[in-house]
C-alpha cells in the first residue's frame, strides 16, 4: 500500500473521521521540557552522597539491581550523563497539555503531514512517555522509513501521576476504566471522532476498557501485551493445553517475580519515602525491572543507551511522580478487583495482538485462544525478539505491525 496523502484521505473517507475539529472543547496548551537547574544540581549532589549496602552474596542480579553495575551508574549519572541534551532531544517532539477529566494531562502530538489515521499510543510502568518516542517518525512518516502502509496522526499521553500529568483525587481511584474515559475525552477534543488506540502493560488495559466502554469511536486496537486476564468461570470453554502451559508458568514467574506488585498495590506510600528521596534507590527500584523484562540477555544497557535509561529514571525524579505512579497498583486493585472481567466484557473491536518472546515470562507468551477469549483477534504477531517495552526495545517491528494492521482494516 502507498503512505500517501491519497491513502490517508481515503482511509477518513472509508472510515467516517471527523477531521473539522469537531467534538468536545478542549483548551490545549503548548508545553516544552525545561527543568530549572538548581533540581539537576541537587540530583547531582544526592547521587554523589549515596550510601549503599552491601553486595549481595551469590550471582550478580539474584537478590536485585547488582551493586557494581548501579555503581557504575550512578558515577555515569552524576559526572556524564548530559540532561540538556536529553531535554533537546525531547522536546524535538511536539509536547502539550491539556485538561481531560479532573487530570492536566501532558501529551505528545505529531501528525503525518498529509493528514493521517488517529493514534492514541499508552505506556505504562516503569516507563514513560518517552518509551514511545521511537515510534513516532515511523508512524507519522512511514514511506519515508520504507514501511509500506498508511500513515498516523499520533497521540501519546503521559498517564495521570506520571511525569508531567497530574494525578487526581478522584471518587473510584485512577483505574484502567477511569484513564480510558480520559482518553476518551483526549481524542474526542483533539477533534478525532473515530480513532486507533494501542499500547503495552496499563497501556494496554486502558485501551481495552476504551473498547469495552466506547466501542463506537475505536476502530482497531493494537497491543503489544496482554493485560487483563479474560473471564474464565462458570460458562466459559474449558482451557486448552497451552492455555494451562501459560498460566502454570505465569504462575512460577509470580512467585518469583510479583514482590514488586504486592508492595505497590497496598503500601505505596511508604516505598515511596525511600524512592522520591533517594536516586540510587529511584534507579535501582526502576531499572531492575528495565533489565529483566527487556529482551536484553541480562545487561539492560546492551539492549537500550544508558541516555536513555537515565533520560526515563530523571523523568521520574524531577517531576517526583514515582509514588503517584505506583498508586495505579493500588487504585486497580482497589476499586477494581485487580481487575476482574465478567462474561459479559467481550472487546468487539478489531484486535491485533504482537507477542514478543521476553515479555514477562521467558518463553511463555499467552497463546491465540487465550487472548481470544477477550478481544475480537484480527491480527496475530509472533515477534522474533523483543520484551515488555517493544515501542523502544524494536521500534521497527511495532510501527510495521501497526501500519499492517491498520492498513487491512482499510482494505
Amino acid at each position: 500500500m502507498r503512505a500517501d496523502g491519497s491513502l490517508a484521505r481515503d482511509w477518513w473517507a472509508r472510515m467516517g473521521f471527523m477531521s473539522d475539529g469537531t467534538g468536545s472543547p478542549l483548551r490545549v496548551e503548548r508545553f516544552s521540557v525545561a527543568v530549572d537547574q538548581p533540581m539537576i544540581d541537587d540530583l547531582r549532589a544526592r547521587i554523589r552522597n549515596t550510601r549503599l549496602p552491601e553486595t549481595a552474596p551469590g550471582a550478580p542480579w539474584s537478590q536485585g539491581t547488582d551493586r557494581d553495575w548501579l555503581t557504575r551508574l550512578l558515577g555515569y549519572w552524576a559526572d556524564e550523563f548530559d540532561w540538556r541534551a536529553a531535554e533537546r532531544e525531547l522536546n524535538r517532539f511536539s509536547h502539550f497539555r491539556a485538561l481531560a477529566g479532573d487530570a492536566e494531562i501532558h501529551f505528545v502530538h505529531e501528525s503525518a503531514r498529509s493528514g493521517g489515521i488517529p493514534l492514541i499510543l499508552g505506556h505504562g510502568w516503569p516507563s514513560c512517555f518517552a518509551e514511545l518516542l521511537p515510534l513516532v517518525p515511523l508512524l507519522t512518516d512511514p514511506g519515508g522509513h520504507g514501511i509500506d502502509g498508511p500513515a498516523f496522526d499520533v497521540v501519546i499521553p503521559s498517564l495521570p501521576g506520571y511525569g508531567f500529568s497530574s494525578r487526581p483525587v478522584v471518587p473510584g481511584g485512577v483505574t484502567y476504566r477511569y484513564v480510558a474515559g480520559v482518553w476518551h475525552q483526549l481524542m474526542r477534543g483533539l477533534g478525532y471522532t473515530r480513532y486507533g488506540a494501542g499500547g503495552g502493560d496499563f497501556g494496554a488495559g486502558i485501551t481495552t476498557f476504551m473498547a469495552l466502554d466506547n466501542p463506537g469511536s475505536l476502530i482497531g486496537l493494537h497491543l503489544t501485551n496482554l493485560e487483563l486476564a479474560p473471564y474464565t468461570g462458570p460458562g466459559s470453554r474449558p482451557l486448552s493445553a497451552a492455555e494451562r502451559r501459560y498460566l502454570e508458568q505465569a504462575g512460577r514467574w509470580d512467585e518469583a517475580e510479583r514482590g514488586y506488585t504486592a508492595i505497590q498495590s497496598t503500601k505505596p506510600q511508604t516505598l515511596g519515602y525511600a524512592l522520591t528521596d533517594s536516586p540510587a534507590g529511584l534507579a535501582a527500584w526502576i531499572l531492575e525491572k528495565w533489565r529483566s523484562w527487556s529482551d536484553s540477555g541480562g545487561d539492560p544497557t546492551a539492549r537500550f543507551s544508558t541516555d536513555f535509561l537515565l533520560t526515563i529514571v530523571t523523568l521520574y525524579w524531577v517531576t517526583g511522580t514515582i509514588t503517584s505512579s505506583m498508586r495505579d497498583y493500588f487504585d486497580n486493585r482497589r476499586w477494581q478487583g485487580e481487575p476482574r472481567l465478567g462474561p459479559d466484557d467481550i472487546v468487539r473491536v478489531p484486535t491485533a495482538v504482537a507477542s514478543f518472546p521476553h515479555m514477562l515470562v521467558p518463553e511463555g507468551e499467552p497463546p491465540r485462544e487465550w487472548a481470544e477469549r477477550l478481544y475480537d483477534v484480527r491480527r496475530w504477531t509472533v515477534m522474533p525478539r523483543g520484551g515488555h517495552f517493544a515501542p523502544a526495545e524494536e521500534p521497527g517491528l511495532v510501527a510495521r505491525d501497526i501500519a499492517a494492521f491498520f492498513a487491512g482494516l482499510a482494505e
